[in-house]
């Protein structure tokens, strides 16, 4: 299974985006958006570095809250031996 977590668009310029997701910045695709991307645009991104969807700023940011929390307790449990 693959989990795509939402980055955001911090500019755009030839059809490529700078994005970033958890510290990481990386430039990806946009040939696969239907839709034009603006700065501040959340996207979903294909391992390949297609971007292949945008998701609403809102959702973008309850799915990084839930990714944090779930990292954190993967953290803490291998810490205390549980995992």
């Amino acid at each position: 299974m693959c989990l795509a977590a939402p980055s955001r668009v911090l500019s755009v310029a030839d059809g490529m985006a700078l994005t970033e997701c958890f510290g990481q910045q990386r430039h990806v695709s946009l040939m696969l958006m239907d839709e034009a991307v603006a700065v501040g645009d959340y996207l979903l991104i294909q391992t390949g570095g297609f971007a292949f969807e945008r998701v609403d700023a809102e959702r973008a940011e309850e799915a990084l809250a839930l990714m944090r929390e779930l990292s954190a307790s993967e953290q803490d449990a291998r810490v205390w031996g549980a995992a």
